[in-house]
């Protein structure tokens, strides 16, 4: 058993903070002592932590008024490892633990893209925290952890980080309550009542999530095969999908429902999940499909699309941006109308498979490095 310590900024509806929260109840579950800090407070992932996680809502009204707070919690803690994840968390917590003298205690946790990710995050501390974070990640004695290989790649090749700075560690997807989920009923009508096959997308209605293109192929896949489309998520492009829709003249088979609380199963009733984002860093989503046998199709975006679809053999990889040939792939897809058994390629992204992954490398290393 291990005093664990997970830094977070919040528990909004995001990848990451869904994932931290499932890597924390699983921790919890094997007996390690799990606390999980908040650089602010609450969100709406806060719900799925479960009792025996102690959470710490610092309330700070800004990351860079976090540091004495952050300090005197870990401080009464005493963890034995310490995870931050995102980048501007991961700095602050750097700088914590050095003032501390515990940086062999800390790992940090790279989500996305690096490269890419820092041109949407255009705020001045969020640059500031995008220029010190490979000073930062270099420096500290245990390796980044990156959510694929592809974001460990892409932090070495377009920064001063080296290859020996990075390792990574697979997100836990699928756990108990997942499974759980998937056995409920659909809530969306066009899921409740199928009369029509169904493409559903799940993601904040951001640039990142590439609805618009989305949109595009679904425009000409409607030219050859009635269908319809669900987007579950919310976001600040909302209007502007809507008016791209209404432009194409599919605003009758496109639904923009807003953010769901279990997307697995809407994803389990629907005939199809299309990934179309601009870049990722390991798509849960995906997963996520995977686990209920709805099949999928990716553009093999930057970057964890094609791990997990090992290179296409799984699924359908399209050529990144395309939208052409991502109608195409969509339109054959639903003709095939198949629903694949995925079972053996989610195995590593199981809660037990991650968890173990993740004590190894926060821990487990401690002892070795110590």
């Amino acid at each position: 058993m291990a005093n664990i310590a997970i830094v977070l900024h919040d528990l909004r509806g995001g990848g990451a903070e869904k994932m931290m929260v499932r890597l924390a109840n699983q921790l919890a579950d094997e007996g390690d002592v799990v606390n999980l800090i908040l650089i602010t407070s609450g969100g709406i992932n806060k719900r799925f932590l479960q009792p025996n996680v102690n959470l710490i809502e610092l309330n700070c009204k800004r990351t860079l008024s976090a540091f004495k707070p952050l300090r005197t919690a870990l401080k009464k803690i005493r963890p034995e490892g310490i995870l931050a994840a995102l980048t501007h968390i991961n700095v602050i917590t750097a700088i914590v633990c050095y003032s501390l003298g515990w940086s062999k205690k800390l790992s940090v946790s790279e989500r996305n893209a690096f490269s890419l990710d820092k041109n949407v995050n255009t705020n001045a501390v969020m640059k500031a925290a995008y220029f010190l974070a490979p000073f930062v990640y270099r420096a500290l004695p245990n390796p980044v952890i990156a959510v694929s290989k592809g974001v460990a790649s892409d932090l070495v090749e377009s920064t001063i980080t080296r290859d020996k700075d990075v390792t990574t560690a697979p997100n836990p997807v699928v756990i108990k309550e997942t499974i759980d989920a998937a056995k409920a009923p659909p809530s969306h009508k066009w899921l409740v009542n199928k009369s029509l096959p169904t493409i559903i997308a799940v993601g904040r209605l951001t640039n990142q999530k590439g609805f618009d293109m989305l949109l595009d192929a679904f425009y000409q896949v409607n030219k050859s095969l009635n269908c319809r489309l669900i987007i579950f998520g919310e976001g600040e492009l909302r209007e502007q999908l809507e008016s791209h829709a209404r432009s194409l003249g599919i605003e009758d088979r496109v639904s923009l429902p807003g953010y769901t609380a279990n997307p697995l199963a809407e994803m389990k009733a629907a005939d199809l999940y299309v990934l179309s984002s601009r870049f990722e860093g390991s798509p849960n989503a995906i997963v996520e499909a995977m686990s209920v046998s709805t099949a999928v199709v990716a553009f093999d975006c930057p970057h964890g699309a094609r791990e997990i679809l090992q290179d296409g053999k799984v699924a359908p990889l399209v050529e990144y941006m395309n939208v052409e040939k991502l109608s195409a792939a969509i339109v054959h897809e639903l003709q095939t109308a198949l629903s694949p058994d995925y079972s053996a390629e989610i195995k590593k992204f199981t809660a037990q498979a991650a968890a173990k992954s993740y004590r190894k490398l926060i821990i487990e290393r401690k002892s070795r490095n110590q």
